[in-house]
């Protein structure tokens, strides 16, 4: 087995164990408003649960060459935003979001997706997501950054309202089939939900 420092290699190279190794990994797609109401769209695979009381989920934007990203800068600017599950139909408009535009173009309107409003915010989510969840900043959290590590904005959001497509919610659950969630893997690749098992958890 080979053993290596972190410390040692580049963040191109760390980069590169972490998300080949820590996979698959859920994928939001996640709304903000910019100051000048630009609606921004863009995925993160850096995200996932906190907290169910009260419900809030986690969000780590990486900074490119040391500049925090439109989502992350609008999102501390407005303490608002909309999670999006992505899943097999949408995936390949949500995929044309992570093109690099500039703070006044809007990539819902690129990748030709629909915006719906909120209810308890104001920022808009998009139609084509079969879970949405409006969120509020919670905490948020500058980590790293110096000339070797571009550093991250740890932002948590708090869930304040839950849009789930009638087709599959099931006596409070949520059909696993049914929302065909894809997931992020490494390079280019996603992974659909393939075969499922059970195990009980032992007493």
């Amino acid at each position: 087995m080979r053993s290596i420092d972190p410390n040692t290699i580049s963040e191109r190279e760390n980069y590169k164990f972490l998300i080949g190794s820590i996979i698959p990994r859920p994928i939001a797609f996640v709304t903000s408003l910019s100051e000048e109401g630009v609606l921004n769209g863009a995925p993160f695979s850096y995200f996932n649960i906190v907290s169910s009381n009260p419900p809030m989920v986690s969000l780590s934007i990486q900074r490119s060459n040391g500049k925090q990203k439109d989502t992350a800068r609008n999102i501390l600017t407005k303490k608002e935003f909309v999670i999006h599950i992505v899943d097999e139909q949408n995936v390949d408009k949500i995929n044309q979001t992570a093109a690099n535009l500039s703070p006044s173009q809007s990539e819902i309107e690129l990748a030709g997706l629909t915006p719906i409003d909120s209810s308890k915010i104001s920022v808009p989510g998009v139609k084509e997501a079969k879970v949405r969840m409006e969120c509020v900043l919670e905490h948020s959290l500058e980590l790293g950054g110096n000339d070797a590590l571009p550093g991250c904005d740890f932002l948590i959001g708090r869930v304040v309202q839950y849009h789930i497509e009638n087709n599959i919610y099931e006596s409070g659950r949520i059909n696993p089939r049914g929302l065909s969630a894809v997931s992020r893997l490494a390079g280019n690749d996603y992974a659909r939900i393939g075969e499922m098992f059970t195990k009980e958890r032992p007493q």
